[in-house]
């Protein structure tokens, strides 16, 4: 599954390791977090490293929707209602900071962008109560958003809002010109480089696969948090949706649209390599781990534009992991016993161009001087009854997971080799495997999550193994993809 933006480009190569020696701020993750904040810290003079695991862009940066907007689905009324107005109308002052630095890095940059309206809509009766409280709150906070008789879609719909001059673009267009400002002021990009630990000293110094990094500060940008201090991952939920492209005969959408009603829809277009537009139509996000067949959401998703695009033809097909807080707030700021020289950024919950942006701005803020009100808003929040709610249950969630998972993996192996593409998990004797077959090739190792033991759930529709707990996942033969786990599974 490679994304349509990470399938049209090719990326530069990775920067020599002996340029690592000398940085000041060691970043983690490759990014539009981390390669903003890289650019703001550069920006100011400082040697900047960033440190990716895999490549630029390669994780939820290059596999999203890249919708650049205010109005996103429901989410102004959710975070007043787990939170306060003040909270909300700050949420929303650090998403406009954060659109209107990275459209403007975009115009200075001449990277491509296309303005849209953006539209919530809502095809049920509880979805069109849904509009008509974000309608209200969004207008209570200032965000001129209006009702719209015509969502401009070919299907019926009950209620609708929009908000004009929105942005859409390609995120591998934005993270490559990042990138390239980024080293003309001497700042560095090593790719293959996963970070393992580090000791918040001075200097900072940060255990990778190719040796230890100092620095003096550290900052993840990296999804969620590949340190446990703060025990960030007991308090996200790791989600995954999909995404996928399609050529079209007829007439396209003239807004990026998203339902607000459950499963999820999110509709805009894109410029085809031919000089026409393509449809991208994503959604369907599950719990990472959490649905017994994610290649039945893919069906879905072919299935339902098939239905309002007839012969629709798919080009491309991806996923992307997304991690949710419980007051639905970005974290971000210094990380627990990081003695001020660790930081982090996580928790956008799908709504990562502007939220990405607007957590560098905090960070570098952070790092260089005066923070900015909104930030300070943000910081200073409080749990409400609400928001600790939302957390006993996601924590509650894990815990059943863990029974559920431990349960099953004591059954006995079947005896059978997997088929094509499919795997499970069982008992060999006294052993635990995670059995399956990629490509022609059995592979077995450990169902045990190498971050804090849940067992795995097999993904039929990308071939990994994923943690239904916190969400770390791993390709079929072990290697770490993505997720708060450090280490590969071992195999068997």
């Amino acid at each position: 599954m490679t994304s349509l933006w990470l399938a049209r480009h090719e990326l530069p190569p990775s920067d020599p390791l002996d340029r690592l020696d000398g940085a000041e701020d060691i970043i983690v993750g490759a990014g539009l977090t981390g390669l903003v904040t890289a650019l703001l810290l550069a920006r100011a003079g400082r040697r900047v490293a960033v440190l990716e695991a895999r490549t630029l862009a390669a994780v939820t940066t290059g596999n999203t929707t890249a919708k650049l907007s205010l109005l996103q689905g429901a989410r102004l009324q959710e975070v007043q209602h787990r939170t306060t107005q003040r909270v909300a109308r700050a949420y929303l002052d650090a998403n406009r900071a954060g659109m209107d630095w990275l459209t403007e890095f975009i115009g200075d940059a001449g990277v491509p962008m296309q303005r849209r309206q953006s539209v919530s809509y809502a095809a049920t009766d509880n979805g069109a109560a849904l509009i008509d409280r974000e309608y209200r709150v969004a207008r209570s906070l200032g965000l001129p958003v209006t009702r719209l008789a015509d969502a401009g879609l070919p299907f019926p719909t009950r209620a609708a809002i929009g908000l004009a001059d929105q942005a859409q673009f390609d995120p591998l267009d934005v993270a490559l010109a990042l990138a390239a400002e980024l080293r003309t002021l001497g700042g560095t990009i090593h790719e293959g480089v996963r970070v393992r630990g580090a000791k918040a000293g001075r200097p900072v110094v940060v255990h990778t696969s190719v040796g230890d990094v100092t620095g003096s500060t550290l900052t993840l940008a990296s999804g969620t948090p590949v340190l446990d201090r703060g025990l960030y991952f007991a308090k996200l939920e790791a989600k995954r949706s999909y995404a996928a492209s399609y050529a079209v005969n007829g007439p396209l959408p003239a807004a990026m649209s998203l339902s607000v009603d459950q499963p999820t829809h999110s509709i805009r277009t894109t410029p085809s390599d031919d000089g026409g537009e393509l449809l991208l139509v994503g959604g369907l996000g599950h719990g990472v781990g959490r649905h017994p067949s994610p290649a039945s959401r893919v069906a879905h998703l072919d299935e339902w534009t098939q239905t309002h695009w007839p012969g629709a033809r798919r080009t491309h097909v991806w996923s992307a992991q997304d991690y949710e807080s419980p007051h639905g707030v970005p974290f971000v700021g210094h990380l627990p016993r990081g003695r001020g020289r660790v930081y982090l950024a996580t928790g956008y919950d799908k709504w990562g161009m502007a939220n990405s942006a607007q957590c560098a701005l905090t960070l570098a803020a952070t790092m260089l001087g005066e923070l900015p009100d909104w930030a300070r808003v943000l910081h200073h929040r409080i749990t409400t009854p609400v928001a600790l709610a939302r957390g006993l249950g996601m924590g509650a969630a894990v815990a059943r997971h863990y029974a559920t998972g431990w349960a099953g993996a004591l059954r006995s192996l079947p005896a059978d080799a997997p088929r094509e593409g499919q795997g499970a998990v069982g008992r060999e004797g006294i052993r635990l495997v995670a059995d399956s077959c990629v490509d022609g090739t059995r592979h077995r190792v450990s169902p045990v999550c190498t971050h804090m033991g849940a067992i795995l759930s097999w993904n039929d529709q990308e071939k990994s193994w994923d943690c239904p707990a916190h969400g770390s996942r791993f390709t079929a033969d072990g290697c770490r993809l993505e997720g708060p786990a450090c280490r590969d599974l071992r195999r068997k």
